[in-house]
């Protein structure tokens, strides 16, 4: 197991930047140390282009990849095209499939859904408010086992960049394949539900 899904904390920070074409996260441990990473892969020239001057991206397929800091790849997560709803498929550094991480509903507090490969419930996440920021991770049985919190940077920086950055808190008895999606889901839940409303279009 990687020494990045070993780890019950992690801050995710997104590069800033004024349009936002490619996912770039540095993900970092609670002193600051950059611990691993998160890159958007597969994209095209033609692919950002038309990012920048349509807003055609949840007709696109978008990959990322997770990596720990000896640069060996964690995870790799796929959002196929989508019309309302997300499906994030996850696989690991060998590419064996992992599960998904499963968008159920568009209207209120956003939830998703955490499955295995077959489609076994592993567990969920449910947004705490209508603008889905702020996320409690469950357990199958529904037991809160982490959070993801989105950091407030400041207004201005708020509203003339795309920067996100996330907490992920992890709690020791979500193990295996959980924890693996888990992990997965901080970038997951910015991949299905903010990379749609990025670029100028």
């Amino acid at each position: 197991m990687s020494e990045l899904l070993a780890r019950d904390r992690l801050v995710f920070k997104q590069a800033a930047k004024l349009i936002e074409l490619n996912i770039d996260f540095a993900i970092l441990d609670e002193e600051g140390n950059e611990v691993g990473r998160i890159r958007q892969e597969g994209q095209s020239q033609l692919k950002r282009l038309a990012r920048l001057v349509t807003s055609l991206d949840q007709f696109m397929t978008h990959t990322l990849a997770v990596y720990d800091r000896t640069g060996a790849r964690v995870l790799e997560l796929t959002r196929p095209r989508k019309v309302f709803r997300s499906t994030v498929l996850v696989r690991d550094g060998a590419g064996a499939e992992v599960g998904k991480i499963v968008q159920e509903n568009i209207v209120g507090k956003i939830h998703f859904a955490l499955q295995g490969p077959s489609g076994t419930p592993i567990g969920a996440i449910r947004a705490e408010n209508w603008r889905a920021w702020n996320f409690s991770l469950q357990d199958a049985g529904g037991n809160e086992v982490g959070r993801i919190t989105k950091t407030w940077e400041g207004l201005a920086r708020a509203m003339f960049t795309t920067a996100d950055h996330y907490v992920l808190e992890l709690s020791p008895s979500a193990t295996g394949r959980l924890r693996q999606l888990m992990l997965a889901s901080a970038a997951g839940v910015d991949l299905a539900l903010k990379q749609d409303a990025r670029g100028l279009g």
